[in-house]
């Protein structure tokens, strides 16, 4: 009965959609993240809404795609999870988990919304576990990479070369760097951005202590 389009699985649908939206972007509101609670629940409600106006004309009218209007919202909601990436004045890329999450939110409005309930509910509790749970495996990842990304602002009045020679003499490598125009930063300052190798396990430790102590720096952060 709860497979097919009536008033008591639409009733549940839409209960269900409230409930696994509202459980992803709990997480997210407590993170205080772009998009909270109500944008996540106000994405996966409307996808559901919008593959059971599907389901209904098709049942209805006995013609049409029934995946057609679920195929927009995957493609469309990226608009909206594409409003929530920026890339900050020094270089940071800033939400898009967030971004991702709306999107999966999406799709699992669309699969409650088609009467496909253990693959929503499921798919539900992985995206909250990824969102909610890895964070922590993400920066223990993080913390064991030999390689780290900086965005630095230096003093010109010290030649960038004496950074990075005080690099290279603890033996790391320059992987990669561009140096670029930071408006928000006085003219006497410079703005790079570099990735730095090393070695050993604790390199992204040493390198960030490195660069924190090294002379003629005046602010730096590690890039995500």
């Amino acid at each position: 009965m709860f497979r097919e389009l009536n008033f008591y699985s639409m009733i549940l649908r839409i209960i269900l959609s409230l409930f696994i939206g509202g459980i992803l972007g709990f997480d997210r509101e407590r993170k205080n993240r772009p998009a909270g609670f109500r944008t996540y629940i106000l994405v996966c409600l409307g996808s559901t809404i919008v593959m059971m106006t599907n389901q209904y004309v098709y049942q209805m009218f006995d013609s049409g795609d029934p995946t057609r209007l679920g195929a927009q919202v995957v493609s469309g909601v990226g608009f909206l999870g594409a409003g929530t990436i920026i890339l900050t004045g020094r270089n940071q890329v800033k939400g898009i988990t967030t971004a991702a999450g709306i999107w999966a939110a999406a799709c699992c409005g669309l699969t409650i919304g088609i009467g496909f309930y253990e693959c929503a509910i499921a798919g539900g509790i992985a995206i909250f576990a990824v969102m909610a749970l890895l964070q922590k495996l993400e920066g223990l990842l993080r913390k064991n990479s030999t390689t780290v990304e900086l965005y630095l602002e230096y003093d010109n009045k010290m030649p960038f070369s004496d950074f990075l020679n005080h690099i290279r003499q603890n033996d790391l490598d320059i992987v990669s760097l561009e140096f670029s125009k930071n408006f928000i930063v006085p003219d006497n300052y410079g703005a790079v951005t570099l990735t730095i190798s090393g070695k050993t396990k604790d390199s992204h430790d040493i390198i960030l202590n490195l660069v924190k102590n090294a002379p003629g720096i005046i602010f730096f952060m590690e890039l995500y």
